[in-house]
């Protein structure tokens, strides 16, 4: 931008240079932080700048707007993709219509029904002159107060989706047309009609009702943020701003928004840190609860890696900032959460099917019970047709039987995210709670993922030169049980050479030439390829792997020359799990390249249901189509590229967020710990939530089964029991509170 530089000009000296502002906004910021906007890296943030805010339905998250507004489907107002903490302008809108509602129904029900109560207010007005103070005071909220439902019944109708305001609307407005019509046309009336002065009318009912339906919806959208209050709460994790350290040395505090990769940053006791990143310099202990779930602290030092929003303890650390903005953990967690709760459940369809038929019987059965009543009532008989054909209108609004799922989801999802069990969509909870058979594969799952080097056997030659040789051939490789030979060789004070022609074979081992020596290691399947017999070798394999320990072959220049044995410690928190699980009804099988006596041992000491060895990772996902077709419903847990396949076509993929980017985006369901604890918990979490589900359309259905009927009324005849359509309103408003309240016990699950 060109900034004409006159002497009354903006200007900041920083650097030895100038800088010219064309506004005191752009002052401000650039004294706030200097080093951003000098150094240029304001330019990368502008770069990677995200669209903006986007709105969607709670209740049919397949609309999203650019903009506010209501849902073409169900008339609902739209509400932010992310929650913020920016206060519900529906909500600070309808508590300031419901609380004018309610000053408006207070005198007109004292004047309609004061007698009851020995308040003989229109004995004393007369009653032409208490019918004209009924309509002044009920107009204004007919025309402005309950014109959002009017709007939303309105839009029902060209959209031709019936729903909850369709008949509110309709109730609402059949009550104060009569009402109009008996104030200023009362002779359009046959004479059994009248009642004493004149016609009755319905403006206290109307009123009434408006007023109890903002009651309804006010608590509706209140309950709707607290819902949203887990995301938020992960969102206010991070703090507001970071220590930025500058090439010289200095230090000061950054807005979090101007970090970018690469920067230094300070992470003092007790501070949140702010970005992922790797630690430069210093030793904390750091809690990471808001990932793991656990509130165990974990060591940290120079080389590990942090999480933006995870709590420094007691050391003071230097990070370099690896992920910012909506790359970090943390903003991926918030982001998962939100999309589980615009996401979509199975059982959500049954709902969806009932509702579209529902608006319009109910509107027959309201048309029904008008001519019912009037053919057939008492006098005045056109009084009883009306209050009952509004009641059927009002009490069975919908709204209950829409929430009823919706409501349930989002709660789950931050609840989820609390226990650090994040749920990619509404689709995955509810199957996992259906799932009867977790594969699990064994390295970094079941085990520590972190082998150790524990024996190496020489029989007729020297351990020391066949542990080099093998450490060197490993060096080129990456599997996790390679750097477990290579840290074992120089704990034993051998240096690794390097290996020339470097092979791996898929599922069978490595090869390569050391010092002109050709060299291969590898399991039985290897030593078959090259030719060798291992039966000699075999017995003391297998004594290895009944340990729990895996047996790998080393051949040397066409002979089989030793064999070197790894472990993998199981995690301490495995067994419990693994009894959890079986006591939630799952079967579990570990499926596992590693050999099958291997294998048996980890699951002996487990008490794993099933075994299957020496998986290759293509088998992995033929596995889980084997488990399917015998009508099992299967979850597979992972962590590994080569979960992939498996994780997406099981019943529900389960990934480790310690594990593959691939993995979890393959995974429904992702763990933040790396271990089986959090499989209990989403087993848990997924059983609550569908049992949730169920109470709340029972409840709606039960409800509406109910209501309906009575409001019809079937009970005249025999009780002389007639809803109103005030009493009808409250019902209906109590519906759906009663269905949220039912949602928001999950926030207290225990998992």
């Amino acid at each position: 931008m060109h900034v004409e530089m006159r002497e009354d000009a903006r200007s900041r000296e920083y650097g030895g240079e100038t800088y010219w502002f064309c506004s005191e906004g752009c002052e401000t910021k650039f004294d706030v932080d200097p080093y951003f906007y000098a150094s240029g890296n304001s330019e990368k943030t502008d770069q990677k700048a995200q669209p903006g805010t986007q709105w969607t339905c709670p209740m049919h998250p397949e609309i999203v707007r650019d903009e506010p507004g209501s849902c073409p489907i169900c008339g609902m107002a739209l509400e932010p993709m992310v929650p913020s903490d920016e206060p519900s302008e529906e909500l600070t809108d309808f508590t300031r219509r419901m609380w004018i509602s309610a000053a408006a129904a207070v005198p007109l029900v004292i004047l309609t029904m004061g007698e009851l109560v020995g308040l003989p207010i229109r004995d004393r007005l007369g009653h032409q002159l208490s019918v004209y103070t009924e309509f002044v005071l009920a107009t204004p909220i007919i025309l402005w107060a309950a014109l959002p439902f009017f709007r939303r019944g309105l839009d029902s109708f060209r959209n031709l989706s019936p729903n909850m305001w369709t008949l509110i609307s309709l109730g609402v407005g059949a009550a104060y047309v009569y009402s109009l019509v008996s104030t200023f046309a009362p002779g359009v009336f046959p004479e059994q009609y009248r009642m004493g002065d004149g016609v009755g009318t319905y403006y206290e009912a109307a009123v009434v009702i408006i007023a109890l339906v903002f009651v309804g919806q006010v608590l509706e959208l209140r309950a709707r943020e607290r819902t949203g209050d887990a995301i938020r709460a992960l969102m206010d994790l991070a703090p507001k701003t970071a220590r930025r350290v500058l090439p010289d040395g200095s230090e000061y505090d950054a807005p979090l928004e101007n970090i970018v990769e690469g920067d230094m940053l300070r992470v003092r006791p007790g501070d949140s840190v702010p970005v992922d990143g790797e630690v430069i310099e210093g030793r904390t202990s750091v809690d990471e609860s808001m990932i793991t779930g656990e509130p165990v602290p974990v060591e940290k030092t120079e080389g590990d890696r942090v999480t933006g929003g995870t709590i420094n303890k007691n050391g003071t650390l230097a990070i370099r900032a690896t992920q910012v903005g909506a790359d970090t953990v943390l903003a991926q967690i918030v982001e998962m959460v939100a999309g589980a709760r615009r996401s979509r459940a199975p059982i959500q369809g049954l709902a969806d099917r009932v509702s579209s038929i529902f608006v319009p019987t109910v509107v027959a059965v309201a048309i029904a019970a008008f001519f019912a009543w009037l053919a057939f009532g008492p006098e005045p008989a056109l009084a009883f047709a009306i209050a009952s054909a509004v009641s059927v209108l009002i009490i069975a609004c919908p709204c209950a039987l829409g929430l009823a799922t919706p409501i349930s989801i989002t709660t789950a999802a931050g609840r989820g995210a609390q226990a650090g069990v994040l749920i990619k969509d509404a689709e995955a909870l509810e199957r996992m709670a259906r799932v009867d058979t977790v594969i699990v594969d064994k390295t970094g799952t079941l085990t520590e993922g972190k082998p150790t080097l524990t024996d190496v056997v020489a029989p007729q030659g020297d351990e020391a030169e066949v542990l080099g040789l093998a450490a060197a051939l490993e060096r080129g490789s990456e599997h996790p049980l390679a750097e477990a030979i290579v840290a074992g060789a120089r704990d034993r004070g051998l240096s690794p050479g390097s290996a020339a022609d470097f092979e791996a074979v898929t599922g069978k081992g490595v090869c390569g030439t050391v010092d002109g020596r050709n060299v291969a290691l590898g399991n039985p399947a290897m030593m078959q390829d090259l030719g060798l017999d291992t039966g000699d070798a075999e017995a003391r394999a297998d004594t290895l792997r009944a340990d729990g320990k895996t047996a790998m072959f080393v051949a040397v220049d066409g002979a089989l020359a030793g064999i070197v044995a790894v472990a993998d410690p199981i995690k301490q928190s495995t067994e419990g799990a693994i009894r959890d699980l079986h006591a939630l009804g799952l079967t579990i099988i570990m499926a596992t390249g590693d050999n099958q006596r291997t294998a048996e041992a980890v699951a002996r000491q487990l008490g794993i249901d099933e075994v299957r060895a020496g998986v290759l990772p293509e088998d992995k996902q033929k596995l889980v189509e084997e488990l399917r077709a015998k009508g099992a419903s299967v979850a597979m847990a992972g962590d590994g590229v080569n979960d992939a396949p498996a994780l997406a076509a099981a019943d529900v993929g389960i990934a480790m967020s310690t594990g593959a980017d691939v993995a979890v985006e393959s995974a429904g369901i992702t763990l933040m710990r790396g271990d089986l604890v959090g499989l209990v918990r989403a087993r848990k979490l997924a059983v609550a939530t569908l049992r949730n589900i169920r109470q709340n359309l029972f409840f709606a259905f039960a409800y509406n089964a109910a209501g309906v009927p009575i409001a019809a009324g079937i009970l005249y005849p025999v009780l002389g029991l007639l809803l109103s359509p005030m009493i009808a309103a409250a019902a209906m408003s109590l519906s759906s509170v009663s269905v949220i309240s039912n949602a928001l016990r999950l926030r207290r699950a225990k998992l």
